[in-house]
C-alpha cells in the first residue's frame, strides 16, 4: 500500500474529487482530507492511499503540479509520521 501526500489543495476539494483524480491511475483505497481541529475547515492538504505501488507512482508523476478543483497541487510520496514534542498550551497546572 502506498500513501501519497497532496498539498496546496483547494479548500473546496472533496474526497470524491480526489478519488476521481487518482482513480484514473488505479484503485484508491482511502482518501483523508486533513481538517483543522479548531475551525473544522480543511487545512489544504490530504493523504491518498493506493493499493498498487506502480499505480501510485504513476499517479504521483502524472498529477504533480496539475489542477484539481482549480488549484495546482503538489503530489509526493507521503513521509512516515515522526514524533514531535507536544507544545504547551492552556493554563498552567496546579500542584
Amino acid at each position: 500500500m502506498s500513501s501519497i501526500y497532496v498539498g496546496n489543495l483547494a479548500h473546496s476539494a472533496t474526497e470524491d474529487d480526489l478519488r476521481d483524480a487518482f482513480g484514473q491511475f488505479g484503485e484508491v483505497a482511502t482518501v483523508n482530507i486533513i481538517m483543522d481541529r479548531e475551525t473544522g475547515r480543511p487545512r489544504g492538504f490530504a493523504f491518498v492511499e493506493m493499493n498498487n505501488n506502480d499505480e501510485a507512482n504513476n499517479a504521483i508523476q502524472q498529477l504533480n503540479l496539475k489542477e484539481i478543483c482549480g488549484r495546482s497541487v503538489t503530489v509526493n510520496p507521503a513521509r512516515p509520521k515522526t514524533e514531535r514534542p507536544r507544545r504547551g498550551g492552556g493554563r498552567p497546572r496546579r500542584y
